[in-house]
């Protein structure tokens, strides 16, 4: 075999191993006929929600999206079907065998998006809503999108839910956990193949790693969602915790359920890469109390300045303007009402005399008092880069929080037809240095049903995004629910390297 042909395969299988593939056009008309790599749209993209809530008053909406593109074509597909609900460590079997195998009736689709720029949705009412897998594929791929909203009453955890479906990967990072007295919280891993993955957990608290054999080597069976009781892993309660999944074998989504029996719950989803600075967007204005968590898995310790970037610029929380982690070393700070009737956004950024220590963070925001607290978590974020979007908006309760650490940018927002019909509509913003912006959420002209939200960056500096929804008056009992959820790249196109052929290989 020549060593045209090996390389060829060698870049196919690189492209492969991501969760999104590239279409790679051919040489005349692709990257090598002006010999630079190209941004090409994904072909395939893979999507995981967990299994929504155990509570019979649930009631869970889903929904999903793939935006417009400049080639628009209805020849893909993108579709999530019920995965198979097995106990940890466990396969899920039963008379008529393997669930986690079994492709017939149990995957016909849950949920299918059938052309770009229409967004669909379902319902599923109690505690039998199911996880989801999901894949799309061709003009359908690039930029697909899901979402699983829940809310109920009453119980452990009541409130509003909600979390962005995922794709798989092999590493994430949760500070922001709990094993106290008053919080059960779930961990989900949702294995989207053929082939069982096995998973590693590890529990770190104020005082370094937690002890932990439970936590070795979790089987999650094919094509099958697995919740992990957090406080089962270890002995005594930590009201603060930082939790690391990796998957030895395989690959999962991950997120976590926090239930709590004071202040409601919500969806914790992974923190951003460690990074030397974060961003955590979108904490509303009427926040009660805010707690920042964080974490360096690193070796060496981290000082941070620690900075409120609020609607007129960034201050520092008065006595909190620094905070050091000691390395391996969860270490939380109660930050009271920092936005003080304003929205805003911390930026964690690192100190003049400091390294560029890497560190994950995330937030538990408050709002209400008494009996009536609900509470929600905003992870750090990764910035949203060329284009992201978040499904499941209504006509009210909907936010937008866009902010620019560093450069002032400008970005555009499409928010797109209904799920019962309606018109798109666009509008730009421009997000000052250092600030955030409470956006006016631009609304589909004869609007039925929910929409999705579509944020691209038009020029300037790097974005980070959160969309809140709110839910109030006799739905919501009378407590102020909401849910936050962060917005990423939706990484809908690839780099394609240049490829040309070489002729003098032919010689060897």
């Amino acid at each position: 075999m020549k060593r045209t042909t090996l390389s060829l395969i060698a870049a196919g299988a690189a492209l492969a191993a991501v969760t999104s593939v590239a279409a790679v056009a051919a040489p005349e008309e692709g990257p090598a006929a002006t010999g630079k790599a190209a941004q090409q749209p994904v072909e395939r993209t893979s999507l995981l929600c967990p299994a929504p809530s155990s509570s019979e008053l649930a009631e869970t909406t889903y929904t999903a999206y793939t935006p417009k593109t400049e080639v628009s074509s209805d020849s893909g597909t993108a579709a999530l079907v019920p995965a198979a609900r097995s106990l940890a460590g466990k396969d899920d079997k039963d008379d008529k065998g393997d669930k986690g195998d079994k492709k017939g009736e149990e995957e016909k689709p849950f949920l299918a998006v059938k052309k770009q720029g229409a967004p669909v949705t379902a319902e599923e009412n109690g505690s039998g809503a199911p996880a989801l897998i999901g894949l799309a594929e061709g003009s359908l791929a690039p930029g697909w999108s899901a979402q699983q909203t829940t809310h109920f009453t009453a119980g452990a955890g009541r409130g509003l839910h909600g979390a962005a479906c995922s794709a798989p990967d092999t590493d994430f990072w949760f500070p922001g956990a709990s094993t106290a007295e008053d919080r059960s919280d779930y961990l989900h891993l949702t294995n989207p193949d053929d082939a069982a993955a096995v998973v590693d957990i590890e529990l770190y608290g104020k005082d370094g790693a937690l002890d932990s054999e439970v936590g070795e080597g979790i089987q999650v069976p094919p094509r099958s969602s697995v919740p992990v009781l957090l406080s089962t892993l270890t002995g005594k309660p930590q009201t603060n915790l930082t939790v690391h999944v990796t998957a030895r074998s395989g690959r999962v989504a991950a997120a976590v359920q926090a239930l709590d029996q004071k202040v409601g719950g919500d969806w914790l989803t992974p923190s951003a890469e460690p990074s030397a600075s974060v961003v955590l967007p979108g904490i509303p204005k009427d926040a009660t109390a805010v707690r920042l968590v964080a974490f360096a898995p690193g070796s060496a310790d981290a000082d941070l300045k620690v900075s409120l970037a609020g609607p007129n610029g960034s201050l520092s929380p008065a006595g909190n303007e620094t905070l050091h982690l000691k390395s391996g070393m969860t270490t939380a700070v109660d930050l009271a009402d920092v936005t003080r009737g304003e929205p805003g956004s911390l930026v964690l950024t690192p100190t003049g005399d400091s390294g560029e220590t890497p560190v994950v963070a995330a937030v538990r925001v408050i709002r209400g008092k008494g009996a009536d607290q609900e509470s929600a978590f905003i992870p750090a974020a990764r910035p949203v880069g060329d284009r992201a979007t978040v499904t499941g908006n209504g006509a009210k309760g909907t936010y937008l929080s866009l902010t620019a650490p560093g450069k002032a940018a400008k970005v555009r927002v499409t928010a797109s037809a209904g799920t019962g019909g309606g018109t798109a509509a666009t509008k730009t913003y421009s997000v000052g240095a250092g600030r955030t912006l409470a956006a006016d959420v631009p609304l589909p002209d004869s609007l039925k049903g929910t929409y999705a939200l579509t944020v691209e960056t038009v020029s300037g500096g790097p974005v980070h995004a959160s969309r809140t929804l709110t839910l109030s008056g006799a739905a919501a009992d009378g407590i102020s629910m909401f849910t936050v959820q962060n917005l990423t790249d939706d990484r809908g196109t690839v780099t394609v390297p240049a490829a040309r052929p070489e002729m003098g290989v032919l010689l060897d």
